[in-house]
């Protein structure tokens, strides 16, 4: 194997670039969805920072699939790598077109590829740790597998889905996956926790590009024949290609297309990650990743701009005035030029039901 500091041969990144984070809302917008804000306070945006961490391994090989509308931007921000590696899909299709066009053209380019997906929008604390899972996941895939890193779960999470780890692999760092399973209750996630035997599902992927469009063929022969269709002659053409034929393609998630049905056949592998990882679904895991001050609430953007007295929680100033907070705990605060967020970061997974409403009214200039 590989050591987790160098590059893996034929490993190749596919980052799906897309979602507008509307539990982020108003700081996350459709024209600038989370993915491209620097959410962290590291100066890179979290789009930046995947590809940082990947890049040791993959050194240039990577696929970024994005929104039409997105493509410049991520092309602006990604300035070293190849504009024809960043794949734009004219609409939102869900994980399984994104992905599985990515494995389509990696299936007609390298031969021996091996494909991890890894999300965009997602923060990693222990990059050596990461680097290393994904290393051994990729050996594991090289036998015809799927495999997904399975976080090891820190808390009863109802927000993330799991999957349950059966019996070790022989001769490597993976285990069976026996099945996929939805976000829990808080009673039924207690549980898991306390068996042992399950992982947080973060959705990343290591497989061979013909192992994952062959599994897609054996329950969506149409979709994986579709797939395959668009990515010949490669990327010279593509986006017609796109025109034509993307908005046929089913909308569904890579999870329920192959991942759920191939565990139930025993053909999807585990490999444990225990480096750190969060979604940043809401405002409550974002103040989580941000460091604790000594007193007062966790900032984002200009500390001067934030007086707060006796209170805890997330302040935004993003509208270039002076926020002020006075006697809150756990508040959320978030301040731009044309919305106010104010909420508790109990209830920060409710911001969606807003997002939803200001769409209901006809409100697209806000989200």
């Amino acid at each position: 194997m590989s050591s987790p500091s160098s590059a893996v041969p034929h490993l190749w990144a596919v980052v799906p670039a897309g979602g507008a984070g509307t539990r982020l809302w108003p700081l996350s917008r459709r024209h600038e969805p989370k993915f491209l804000r620097d959410l962290t306070g590291s100066g890179r945006s979290l789009l930046q920072a995947t590809h940082d961490r990947l890049a040791p391994l993959v050194e240039d090989r990577f696929l970024v699939v994005t929104g039409a509308a997105h493509r410049d931007a991520v092309v602006g921000q990604l300035d070293g790598l190849d504009p024809a590696a960043v794949l734009a899909e004219p609409s939102p299709r869900d994980s399984m077109a994104a992905i599985g066009l990515a494995a389509a053209l990696l299936e007609q380019r390298d031969p021996d590829a091996v494909m991890g997906s890894f999300a965009a929008d997602h923060v990693i604390t222990d990059e050596p740790g990461f680097r290393a899972a994904v290393t051994e996941a990729a050996e594991v895939a090289r036998g015809d597998r799927l495999v997904t890193i399975g976080i090891e779960p820190t808390f009863a999470s109802t927000a993330f889905g799991y999957l349950q780890v059966g019996p070790a692999l022989p001769g490597s760092g993976g285990y069976q996956v026996e099945a996929f399973v939805e976000k829990p209750t808080e009673e039924v996630a207690r549980g898991y926790l306390a068996s042992g035997r399950y992982r947080w599902n973060a959705g990343m992927f290591v497989v061979r590009p013909t192992v994952l469009l062959d599994l897609l063929a054996r329950w969506h022969p149409d979709f994986a024949r579709d797939l395959r269709a668009l990515a010949a002659g490669g990327t010279d053409g593509l986006q017609d290609r796109l025109a034509r034929g993307w908005e046929a393609l089913p909308r569904i998630a890579l999870d329920h297309a192959v991942a759920e049905p191939a565990a139930d056949e025993g053909v999807v592998a585990t490999v444990p990650g225990s480096f750190g990882w969060d979604d940043v679904g809401d405002f409550d895991s974002l103040a989580t990743l941000l460091p604790e001050p000594a007193d007062g609430p966790r900032v984002i953007g200009d500390q001067a701009l934030a007086t707060a007295l006796a209170t805890t929680g997330l302040v935004v100033p993003a509208a270039g005035r002076v926020v002020a907070v006075v006697g809150l705990e756990d508040v959320v605060v978030v301040d731009t030029p044309d919305a106010l967020l104010v909420t508790t970061r109990e209830r920060a997974q409710e911001v969606k039901q807003v997002v939803a409403r200001l769409v209901a009214q006809g409100r697209a200039d806000l989200t």
